[in-house]
């Protein structure tokens, strides 16, 4: 069984355990630093911080989106380095929903790694449950003299070819994690384009979540996703976003709903405009 969530109750008692390992990966997407600044003020002891816009994206071209994905080879060499092995139980956690603690999930199944689960309520469920807190810095990643061989994916990609060859013979079904009013093309705060790939359905990943900031219940998630598919199975959905972070919000929510199988497309929205032959719907 995938694993998907893990309680702030549940963490504390592993904390202490060589074969946990905790990432904090707390983002702005507007302010840089601000993840960085949050974990240097106060993160869950042994937390080591990952900044999404250097360690967890490749370099960026124009065209290939705002967070493209790092080569396997690398990304597995960061994890390596920071001590994961293929027993360790890797963490995420964040203070935004799990956006950002859901795309390590992902990235970590895309790399063959199955033992991971996303801090359910993230750092603010942590801190209301008074757990300890500390400013104190994690050591250092090593320094590897050898690249850590990725194993087999765990989860699946789809490029912005394959995007547009679907549009004209459709054999899936791309779902939109934006807020509804981007998904229409009513407003546009991060990319020179509004709008969205022509065929895509809109499920706003903040949907997923319950007043507290933790998951909706597995039923519950089930029962508004298959409203979604409408009968298509899973395994013939594509998940999209802006930049290829929030779509695996929706990613983790099918796996937890007991909906395996879908995969990602990691250019996402940021990728799909930069192209202006690419086609651009506009409404619901």
């Amino acid at each position: 069984m995938t694993m998907t969530l893990i309680s702030a109750a549940d963490l504390a008692e592993r904390l202490d355990s060589p074969d946990v390992r905790v990432f904090d990966v707390r983002h702005d997407l507007t302010n840089h630093a601000a993840g960085r600044q949050a974990y240097e003020a106060g993160h869950i002891p042994g937390a080591r911080y990952l900044d999404h816009e250097t360690e967890l994206a490749a370099p960026r071209t124009g065209t290939n989106g705002r967070h493209p994905l790092p080569s396997r080879e690398a990304f597995g060499a960061l994890m390596a380095a920071h001590g994961v092995t293929p027993r360790t139980l890797v963490v995420a956690y964040d203070a935004s929903g799990g956006m950002y603690a859901a795309h390590l999930w992902w990235m970590l199944r895309w790399l063959g790694h199955g033992q991971v689960a996303v801090l359910d309520g993230g750092w603010q469920a942590w801190v209301a449950a008074g757990l300890p807190t500390t400013a104190e810095p994690a050591p250092a990643p090593a320094r590897l003299e050898t690249t850590a061989e990725p194993g087999a994916a765990l989860a699946g990609t789809v490029d912005a070819q394959a995007v547009l060859d679907n549009i004209a013979r459709p054999s899936f079904t791309v779902i939109d994690a934006r807020a509804a009013n981007r998904y229409r093309g009513e407003v546009e705060p991060m990319d020179p384009v509004a709008g969205h790939i022509p065929g895509a359905l809109n499920r706003p990943n903040g949907e997923n979540l319950q007043a507290d900031g933790r998951f909706k219940p597995a039923g519950q998630l089930r029962e508004e996703f298959a409203s979604l598919l409408d009968g298509r199975d899973p395994a013939a959905i594509v998940h999209q976003c802006g930049s290829g972070i929030t779509a695996c919000h929706n990613l983790l929510s099918m796996e937890i709903a007991g909906l395996s199988g879908s995969r990602l497309y990691p250019g996402s929205w940021s990728e799909w405009c930069s192209d202006p032959s690419r086609p651009v719907a506009k409404g619901a």
